[in-house]
């Protein structure tokens, strides 16, 4: 049985319930850990009230603000992390961005800063995130993150996302191996697409979702409880042997030639 009592996990990546980290941090809490939720702050705190509002009933001990591109506050929120916490089990990443502009037309007309950008939050946030939760895992643990096949093949109008993600699932081996020694885990989720606030950037996303509906093996996309099941699995000591791995959670499209 999935049993995540006594674990510490941190989830990043909540904005709304359309969120994917929001169905992991569901799953969870269902399965019995301690959950720590953070926050992308704003000037007007807007963003805090929504997201505290939303897990309230997940009940976290730990509420916290983060911008990855803010290495102060990275190093702030895991030094609250170790008060509280002393050490952590579980680090969910579900961090990506780039700038809408970059996301439409010409791939080769990507902007330099809007390629720092894209890369800066989507990839290297992994890397440093881990870097802290890694000093905190005295007992081993989990650090799952979410990708996309966008990241391996080419997909219309995902352009610098695409070599963002690309980059995210190397970080990923190379961190698992990095890690493995300290029995830390690394793996990544490959989702299908799913309607949520970082997706309505991608220029149809609608017209991608129908077409995995009607080529998906199981004729179908996926949903957030779908994904957050699968992070809770990774999370687990059910997957105790698995490291740097990519595990599609797609509805079976990924196998798909036509």
């Amino acid at each position: 049985m999935l049993n995540l009592t006594g674990k510490n996990a941190l989830v990043t990546g909540i904005a709304n319930n359309r969120s994917i980290a929001w169905g992991i941090a569901q799953q969870l809490h269902q399965a019995g850990a301690n959950l720590g939720i953070t926050y992308l702050p704003d000037d007007k705190g807007r963003m805090e009230t929504k997201v505290a509002e939303l897990v309230e009933p997940l009940q976290p001990s730990l509420f916290l603000p983060c911008n990855v591109q803010d290495d102060e506050q990275i190093e702030t929120l895991f030094q609250t992390v170790q008060e509280q916490w002393g050490k952590i089990d579980i680090l969910i990443h579900c961090l990506a961005f780039a700038r809408r502009d970059d996301l439409t037309g010409n791939f080769s007309q990507t902007s330099r800063p809007g390629f720092t950008t894209a890369l800066d939050i989507s990839t290297y946030s992994l890397v440093k995130l881990s870097q802290g939760a890694a000093a905190l895992m005295s007992e081993g643990g989990s650090i799952v993150t979410l990708t996309y096949l966008g990241g391996v093949k080419v997909i219309p109008n995902y352009n610098v996302m695409g070599v963002a993600k690309a980059a995210l699932e190397m970080s990923v081996r190379y961190l698992a191996a990095e890690l493995g020694p300290q029995n830390i885990r690394v793996n990544a989720i490959s989702a299908g697409p799913i309607r949520t606030l970082a997706s309505s950037a991608i220029g149809g996303i609608l017209d991608m979702i129908h077409h995995v509906e009607e080529v998906a093996p199981l004729r179908r996309t996926v949903t957030q409880t779908e994904v957050g099941n699968t992070a809770a699995f990774l999370c687990s000591d059910l997957s105790s042997g698995m490291t740097g791995q990519v595990l599609y959670v797609d509805a079976g499209y990924e196998i798909m030639g036509m």
